[in-house]
């Protein structure tokens, strides 16, 4: 498992799936973009539209950051709530003083740019497809003081356990758990967000994905007391405005708990049909990287940009690899739909492959 060096990069760090849909890909079917579909839903919409009565007043964010640290059974001083988990990477770059950065990638490309933003020098260790993306703790530096990994990690749907996950807390340094997709795994199996014996430990959070909020932005930080204190100081005044922090307080009670872990039953599920779907091309040379629990999947293929383009043209968005460090042109990262949408999404997939191979 290699650490890279490299001084340039040759990734766009700062390209996500939401440039897959923008401007002529609006119409399109979208894979590309790992927020849940037909969301927010009603009731949350309700919410967020009751606040409006209450604009005139600045953003009073105590009961939003109470009802968080309820969910995760911690106390308010260990929660800070943020402008989606993007701030949150952003503020933990500027306020706090690290000397060897570590990235465990293929993963979000945005904590290493905002790492390099505030003019640290990013080491990257980097998993490989042999070993399933899997991480070995021993291959993160020793002398690392930041440590940042996903889980589940996007683009590779690669679920880490909670013990592997562990080891890496070292005394003086931060490990940052980015866990933007753990709600959508059944059971939250391998969370550490309401672990406080993990030195070090930095669990970020967010509510954009399974609740469709990412036009509202709102997550959180769940850290020591000092850490978050640190992380408070570096942000500007009233961050998180006061829809969103209706969003965040709704967002976190025990029926949409159980709502959000019905989601995630019926993502797996779908998810489950996707794969077997996928199952039928591998004759033609495509892979998937499994086990995926996430609710996207990460695949290989031959000619992987050519059937991009005629996805495109086919009327379906999917996310190009070649953005993430560790991987390349012949990757594509595919958002888990409903089964209708995976069935016509197949069908398309079937034809850009045949036009690919021409």
């Amino acid at each position: 498992m290699p650490t890279d060096h490299t001084p340039t990069e040759a990734h766009d760090l700062r390209h996500h799936g939401d440039a897959e849909v923008r401007d002529d890909g609006s119409a399109l079917v979208d894979l590309a973009v790992n927020v849940r579909a037909d969301t927010p839903p009603a009731w949350l919409r309700e919410r967020i539209a009751g606040s409006l009565g209450s604009l005139a007043a600045y953003p009073d964010g105590r009961a939003a950051r109470a009802a968080v640290a309820a969910r995760h059974g911690l106390p308010a001083q260990r929660v800070l709530l943020t402008a989606g988990a993007a701030e949150a990477f952003v503020l933990l770059a500027r306020a706090l003083k690290v000397r060897r950065p570590v990235v465990v990638h293929p993963q979000f490309t945005e904590p290493e740019a905002a790492l390099r933003d505030a003019g640290h020098t990013v080491d990257r260790v980097l998993l490989r497809e042999e070993d399933g993306f899997r991480l070995d703790p021993a291959a993160v530096p020793e002398d690392a003081d930041l440590v940042v990994v996903g889980n589940p990690t996007n683009p590779t749907s690669v679920l880490h356990p909670a013990a592997s996950l562990a080891e890496l807390a070292r005394p003086g340094r931060t490990l940052v758990v980015d866990e933007a997709f753990m709600d959508a795994v059944p059971g939250e199996r391998e969370a550490l967000a309401s672990r406080t014996d993990i030195p070090g430990l930095v669990v970020l959070r967010s509510l954009t994905k399974t609740w469709g909020l990412a036009g509202l932005r709102i997550g959180y930080v769940l850290a020591a007391p000092e850490t978050i204190a640190d992380l408070e100081r570096a942000q500007p005044l009233w961050p998180v405005s006061t829809p969103a922090l209706a969003a965040a307080e709704a967002c976190v009670s025990s029926p949409a708990l159980a709502e959000a872990a019905h989601a995630a039953h019926r993502i797996a599920a779908d998810r489950a049909h996707l794969l077997a779907g996928l199952g039928e091309f591998a004759p033609a040379g495509l892979r998937v990287v499994e086990p995926a629990e996430g609710p996207f999947v990460l695949v290989r293929l031959p000619r992987a940009a050519a059937v991009r383009e005629h996805l495109r043209a086919l009327g379906f968005a999917v996310r190009r690899g070649d953005t993430f460090p560790g991987l390349g042109e012949e990757w594509l990262r595919l958002a888990v739909r409903d089964r209708g949408t995976i069935n016509r999404f197949l069908r398309a997939l079937d034809q850009a492959m045949a036009l690919a191979r021409r």
